[in-house]
C-alpha cells in the first residue's frame, strides 16, 4: 500500500486564513500521527534504527613501505600518515590484526635508483613490496594482504605502463609486464592482486596466469573505474612518482564526466574474472559506487584516497571542522552508496575508536 506523506496545510495545523497561528504558541498540538522525530529523539533510538554502520570489519589500510631498518617518514601532503621500513610494517600489520582490520595494502616507496623506464624492479621477486609480503605473512599470517599492480612505483616516467617514444602508453605490451609483476606478487604471498593500471585486458590476462600457475586461490580486486583524478596528488607524494611524472594518465584513466564507462568497465572486469571491484576516488564518485552496486551486485569496494584524506585532515587541524565527525561521516557514506568495504587512510583511527565504544 502507498504510503501517503502529508495532509493540507490546513488540515495539519487548523490554520485559518487572516487569523493567528495558535500551534506557535504551543497550545494546540499538530496532528501529526507520524512523527519522524520519535526514532532520533536518544542516541539508543538513533542505533536500534540505524541503516548502515562503519565496522572495523569494512577497512582496508594502504601503508607505504620503504627501504632501510626501524625507519619512519612522514608524508608532507598526508598528516599523519608515514612510509616505513619493512620492520615496522610488520609492527602496524600487527596492530591492524589487533584492531580487527581484516586486510592491509601495500604500496612502495622505491628508491629513485631502482627506476627505469620499463619498471624492471617490480619483477624483482625481492624487491620492497616482496619482501614486505614475506615479512608480514611470517608475523601475521591471518591479515590479508592486497597487492597494487602498476608500474608507477617503478618507472623512471612514473606511468603506470610502458612508454612509448612518441608519449604513447602501450597496453598490450604493458599487460605482459603486468602479468609477471602479478605472478611475482602472488607466490611472494599476497591474498588479493589488485591491478590499477587502467589496461584493456589486463584482469583476464592476469587471471589466467594465476590459475596456469596453480594460484587459484589469489583473489583479484579489479581498479575497474579509476579516474583521472585531481585527488591523487598526495599519494605520488608518497610513491614518490609525483616528481617523474611526465604528462598525465588521461588516456588510460577514465574522464571524470563519464558514468555509463564504468558499468562498461566493471562488466569487462567481471567478465574477465575479477571477484572484487573497486571505484576509485570514493567521495566524489559516490554516485558511481551506487549504479556499480546496483547493477552488478558484485562486492563493491571504494578508495577515499590520499586528496580527500589530506582535505579532511588538513580542514581538521586548521579548527575548520570535527575531523572525527567529518572521518566518520565520510566512512558512513561509502555504506550508504553501497560499498562493502574501503580502502581508507583512517583505517586504524577508526578502528580504534570503535573498539573505545565498545
Amino acid at each position: 500500500m502507498a504510503i501517503k506523506f502529508g495532509r493540507p496545510l490546513q488540515q495539519n495545523i487548523g490554520f485559518v486564513p487572516g487569523e493567528p497561528d495558535s500551534s506557535l504558541t504551543g497550545h494546540t498540538p499538530l496532528d501529526l500521527p507520524t512523527r519522524m522525530r520519535r526514532n532520533r529523539r536518544s542516541e539508543w533510538a538513533r542505533r536500534l534504527v540505524r541503516e548502515n554502520v562503519v565496522t572495523a570489519d569494512d577497512l582496508i589500510w594502504p601503508i607505504f613501505v620503504m627501504d632501510g631498518d626501524n625507519k619512519r617518514a612522514a608524508v608532507a601532503s598526508m598528516p599523519g600518515v608515514e612510509r616505513l621500513s619493512v620492520d615496522q610494517a610488520v609492527r602496524e600489520a600487527e596492530r591492524a590484526a589487533k584492531l580487527a582490520i581484516p586486510c592491509i595494502a601495500l604500496f612502495p616507496y622505491t628508491d629513485p635508483s631502482l627506476r627505469d623506464p620499463t619498471g624492471s624492479e617490480a619483477l624483482n621477486d625481492n624487491n620492497l613490496v616482496c619482501r614486505a609480503i614475506r615479512a608480514i605473512k611470517k608475523e601475521v599470517p591471518d591479515i590479508g594482504i592486497l597487492c597494487d599492480v602498476a608500474l608507477d612505483p617503478f618507472t623512471s616516467h612514473g606511468h603506470d605502463g610502458l612508454l612509448r617514444d612518441d608519449g604513447v602508453i602501450m597496453n598490450d605490451e604493458t599487460v605482459a609486464v603486468l602479468v609477471k609483476q602479478a605472478l611475482v606478487q602472488a607466490q611472494a604471498g599476497c591474498d588479493i592482486i589488485a591491478p590499477s593500471d587502467m589496461m584493456d585486458g589486463r584482469v583476464g590476462a592476469i587471471r589466467r596466469a594465476l590459475d596456469e600457475s596453480s594460484l587459484t586461490d589469489v583473489s583479484i580486486m579489479a581498479y575497474a573505474a579509476k579516474y583521472a583524478s585531481a585527488f591523487y596528488g598526495p599519494f605520488r607524494d608518497a610513491v614518490g612518482s609525483s616528481k617523474t611524472l611526465h604528462g598525465d594518465k588521461r588516456t588510460y584513466q577514465m574522464d571524470p564526466g563519464n558514468t555509463d564507462e564504468a558499468l562498461r568497465e566493471v562488466a569487462l572486469d567481471i567478465e574477465e574474472g575479477a571477484d572484487m571491484i573497486m571505484v576509485k576516488p570514493g567521495l566524489p564518485y559516490l554516485d558511481i559506487v551506487a549504479r556499480v552496486k546496483e547493477t552488478f551486485g558484485m562486492p563493491t569496494f571504494a578508495y577515499q584516497v590520499s586528496g580527500e584524506y589530506a582535505m579532511i585532515m588538513a580542514a581538521a587541524n586548521n579548527g575548520w571542522l570535527d575531523g572525527e565527525r567529518a572521518m566518520m561521516e565520510s566512512l558512513t557514506s561509502f555504506k550508504r552508496a553501497g560499498c562493502d568495504g574501503i580502502l581508507t587512510y583512517f583505517a586504524p583511527r577508526v578502528a580504534e575508536k570503535l573498539r573505545s565504544e565498545k
